[in-house]
């Protein structure tokens, strides 16, 4: 007896408006964390608890379903009672400018010290050339160079006074200081000279030799004259200008004395400062005043403070999300300006990476987004490894430059970072990088679905009311929320969950409020949210509507009236981008004697896939195990997929295929009307397939533009009653006895609806009854095996007699041998 329809109840499980227990989303508090994500938050809470290195998380789960929303929220709110973390600042490094030093600064402290640094400089630009112009200094300075004048003179004096006496007078020319002969307070002419006595001469040789002895030996003093002059003039001015910085830097010096790392850094800046203080006075000749001469803004940028990250506004831990994960803004990077045609940096030009600032915190990542970045992954994992941040750019990762660049020194990392991505990249992550299970430990695997009960309809009309608060949209009517309700369960495929993927729900709310107010209206109706379905599928379903047209057109050949021998209705589902839908096919099937082939055409031409090579070979065994137990298989089948121009995968068609198969091997004409899904095991029991709404939606479209019958309907498994959820046209249409949908759980239940007649069941060893479908297949596979052997037998010819051996007596008595071989071995 053919089994009977489902009732209009079986097909979509709806939620009645009044049973949910407020009129607007208005009457509902705000949902913090959604039902259904249990696993979830306990792996997450496991993950942020443990403090041992190596257990950051991965929260992994298809995209849509709000778990950035979620994690950060739960990350927000367990680090608001957490300790908020230093700040981080680059200073100068006097030793060693290519290594700029780090330190380490009490939240807030760190945006202070760059503030009194900034006052420092612009009171030092002040007080350095203050303390040069002073009176009390050039008075000072030229007491300093006229006692080096004074002795000086004293020393070339008494050459002098010396010279003079012994009538010689000392000379300065351009290249230096000569002596000469003197007449009557005159210098002698050569000519004069020459005229006096050898004598005279001779002794004006000889005190002349004498003097310049002395007047070397007073030369080579000169330079270390010079050098004591330099000295002690160095001295006055290290005097000088420790004076005048001395009240600026013992300010700051109280300001942080809590602080050793700021002390130190002060004593090697006050250092550097009275040895280089020349760098910031203006250069003899200067006509600029010392405002502009010796207080332009480059020279003191050594003594500036490079706040890299400021906590002074953080309240507790830091939560990051870097949106753009490159290896730059993952670690940081050094930026350099153009000066003079010649590209220069400094350690003020040091910027923080994400991993800087997330230092204390967490670190929320997308993990598709940081593979994709050249070298992001690498720089990632040798940060978690080392637990430090050590900046490095792209170009010296790869090796691609030699230039000399800074070297900073690194950061400290302790941070908690979690990974969102896809199940698969997870699962790829884990398999391929050794470092992977290492470093993220921790899974947060987020369910896609929650069980549907009222319980949960409630958490979910919460949520709603949430996104509505935060979107400010117009409050929803119960009766909307309903319909979202069970819109939510379409999506789940089930009509037993409810799905958690947030962003379409978020997308349809957001589309029927819009519907609402071009309406008018001051609340989100049910109408509302129909309208916007039905608009999404308006803008979707090109594709859907034109290959129904095509089908009613005639151009695709799919018939649902009449009844035809080895030829089904099958069911496929179609998604392209946001779009899904079913989509009819035609199944065939041609059978003849054969060696027990089942010959799938759509993989002899490789347009079929794997699962669906394997549902055909299934059929095989199907075949041969209930109607080939005593006798070979003697088949040559043929299946295909008519007007079919694209790669076929899936078992869902299996039932159908087989379908056909038995149809074609009865010789029973199966009814056009009706459409078939499943797939089917070697035991004949029809298995759950997917897309189950969307098939039976596209053979009722179909159906629908051609009129409906009451005699149309679609063949579904038995397991996937559960999953209807089906649009309110169809499950009306069935409610009018206009449309129909059957649950199937074996191929003999199938195949009674289709052809209309009795399958039949095996009688023991009688077999199937002879009048039944099943008997009729079995009969037709006798035939085909007595044909096929009957075929064989033709071919091989009449049977030869047996051959019999004839013995004669061997010569001189040595026994017998067999008659016609004589002599020896051949």
């Amino acid at each position: 007896m053919p089994l009977p329809p489902l009732p209009p109840d079986a097909l979509s499980r709806r939620c009645p408006p009044e049973q949910l227990p407020f009129e607007t989303t208005s009457d509902l508090e705000d949902m913090k964390l959604f039902v259904g994500h249990e696993r979830a938050l306990e792996a997450l809470r496991f993950g942020l608890g443990i403090r041992q290195q190596g257990y950051n998380l991965f929260a992994l789960g298809p995209p849509g379903m709000g778990k950035h929303t979620l994690v950060r929220q739960l990350l927000e709110e367990r680090a608001a009672s957490e300790q908020t973390p230093p700040d981080l600042c680059h200073v100068n490094n006097f030793a060693d400018p290519q290594k700029p030093r780090l330190l380490q600064l009490p939240p807030g402290r760190g945006a202070a010290l760059r503030r009194d640094m900034d006052r420092f400089i612009s009171a030092l630009r002040l007080a350095l050339p203050g303390a040069f112009e002073s009176e009390a200094y050039r008075m000072r300075r030229r007491l300093l160079d006229k006692e080096l004048e004074e002795e000086q003179e004293e020393i070339f004096g008494a050459i002098e006074r010396r010279a003079a006496e012994r009538n010689i007078v000392v000379v300065r020319t351009p290249v230096g200081l000569a002596l000469a002969p003197m007449r009557d307070g005159e210098v002698m002419k050569p000519e004069e000279f020459a005229q006096l006595p050898e004598e005279e001469q001779d002794r004006f040789q000889q005190d002349i030799s004498a003097l310049e002895g002395e007047l070397r030996e007073a030369l080579a003093r000169l330079p270390q004259w010079r050098r004591e002059a330099w000295e002690r003039r160095r001295k006055l001015d290290a005097e000088v200008i420790s004076h005048a910085i001395a009240d600026l830097v013992d300010e700051l010096r109280r300001a942080y004395a809590d602080l050793p790392q700021v002390q130190e850094h002060l004593q090697a800046m006050q250092e550097h400062l009275v040895e280089h203080y020349k760098d910031f006075l203006p250069q003899e000749g200067e006509e600029s005043p010392p405002s502009e001469a010796a207080g332009e803004e480059e020279d003191y940028r050594i003594y500036q403070v490079n706040l890299l990250v400021d906590h002074s506004q953080t309240r507790g831990a830091p939560v990051v999300y870097e949106d753009h994960p490159t290896l730059a803004n993952l670690i940081g990077r050094i930026e350099h300006i153009a000066h003079y045609g010649a590209l220069m940096t400094d350690f003020n030009l040091i910027r923080a990476g994400a991993l800087h600032r997330a230092h204390g915190g967490y670190l929320i990542l997308d993990a598709d987004k940081v593979l994709q970045q050249p070298l992001a992954w690498e720089g990632l994992k040798r940060a978690l490894r080392s637990g430090e941040v050590r900046i490095e750019s792209l170009e010296q990762a790869l090796s691609l430059v030699s230039t000399v660049s800074l070297e900073p020194e690194p950061a400290p990392l302790s941070v908690k970072v979690v990974l969102l991505g896809d199940r698969w990249l997870y699962y790829l992550l884990y398999e391929l990088d050794p470092d992977f299970p290492v470093l993220f430990k921790v899974p947060v695997d987020f369910d896609e679905y929650v069980v549907r009960s009222p319980e949960t309809e409630l958490l979910y009309a919460r949520l709603m009311a949430s996104m509505v608060r935060r979107d400010r949209l117009l409050p929803v009517h119960r009766g909307a929320v309903a319909r979202l309700i069970e819109e939510a369960s379409r999506r789940a495929g089930d009509a037993e969950h409810l799905s958690t993927h947030l962003g379409p729900l978020g997308d349809l709310l957001r589309e029927a409020d819009h519907v609402a107010r071009q309406a008018g209206r001051e609340t989100v109706t049910a109408a509302d949210v129909q309208e916007a379905i039905d608009g999404r599928e308006r803008r979707w379903g090109r594709v859907r509507r034109e290959l129904i047209e095509e089908i009613y057109r005639g151009v695709v050949l799919i018939d649902t009236s009449g009844e035809r021998i080895g030829q089904v209705n099958g069911l496929s589902v179609v998604q392209l981008g946001p779009a899904t839908f079913g989509r009819p096919a035609r199944i065939t099937a041609r059978v003849r004697p054969g060696k027990g082939e089942v010959v799938d055409i759509e993989r002899i031409v490789e347009l079929g896939g794997p699962i669906h090579s394997k549902g055909v070979l299934i059929l095989s065994g199907f075949l041969g195990a209930r109607y080939a137990c005593e006798q070979p298989l003697s088949l040559h089948a043929s299946l295909v997929f008519e007007q079919s121009y694209g790669v076929v995968e899936g078992d869902s068609a299996s039932v159908a295929e087989l379908l056909a198969l038995l149809s074609a091997l009865a010789e029973a004409p199966v009814r056009q009307w009706l459409a078939v899904t499943g797939s089917v095991n070697q035991h004949g029991e029809v298995q759950a397939i997917g897309g189950v709404n969307e098939k039976i939606e596209g053979f009722f479209d179909l159906c629908q533009r051609r009129g409906l019958t009451g005699q149309q309907g679609v063949l579904v498994p038995q397991a996937n009653v559960r999953h209807l959820m089906l649009r309110h046209d169809v499950v009306a249409a069935v409610a009018e006895g206009r449309f129909h949908v059957y649950p199937i759980e074996t191929v003999d239940d199938a195949l009674e609806l289709l052809c209309g007649q009795p399958a039949g069941q095996r009688q023991g060893r009688r077999g199937f009854p002879p009048d039944s479908l099943n008997g009729r297949v079995e009969a037709r596979l006798r035939a085909f095996a007595e044909a096929v052997r009957t075929f064989s037998a033709a071919r091989r010819g009449p049977p030869r007699p047996p051959h019999r051996t004839r013995l004669e007596p061997r010569a001189n008595g040595g026994g017998i041998r067999p008659a016609g071989r004589r002599g020896g071995r051949r």
